[in-house]
């Protein structure tokens, strides 16, 4: 099991203040951890939430705490981008916080653009050193979130 490195509590508080409003939404906690991220899009108002986490031990956990907010969401026990590639519809925000050694970038934001509803944004957490070719980035001390929305 790779040692976690959970969102920062400031990095997801400015996350969701950017996103603003997602009530009503789809949202996916791609390489979801602890689940944080995923738990306070329920918390504030998301009307479905996909936990993906390939750690089933994980994903166990996940699936215990977000429980106690809801009933509407799904934790999946599998790599990010076989969900992706096999997921059937569109998804209103897919949030990805990969392994800063996760060696797939590309194809993760590739795929995960090709899910995204007419409207949806796509998040990637990674490290500031690395920038990609996104609408938005945001950077939060060693951290940078870039985002991407459908045009």
């Amino acid at each position: 099991m790779n040692a976690l490195r959970p969102t920062s509590s400031k990095v997801r508080q400015a996350l969701f203040n950017i996103l603003f409003d997602i009530s009503g939404l789809t949202f996916a906690d791609l390489f979801a951890g602890t689940g944080e991220v995923g738990i306070t899009a329920l918390k504030k108002g998301a009307s479905f939430v996909y936990f993906i986490e390939k750690d089933r031990r994980r994903s166990g956990k996940i699936r215990e705490k977000a429980s106690k907010f809801s009933k509407n969401f799904k934790v999946i026990s599998t790599d990010a981008l076989k969900f992706l590639g096999s997921f059937q519809g569109k998804i209103d925000i897919i949030f990805a916080d990969p392994p800063y050694n996760y060696r797939h970038y590309d194809k993760l934001i590739k795929t995960a653009l090709e899910k995204l509803s007419d409207e949806g944004v796509f998040v990637l957490e990674h490290r500031s050193s690395r920038s990609f070719n996104a609408d938005e980035e945001r950077k939060y001390g060693d951290t940078l979130l870039s985002f991407w929305r459908k045009k």
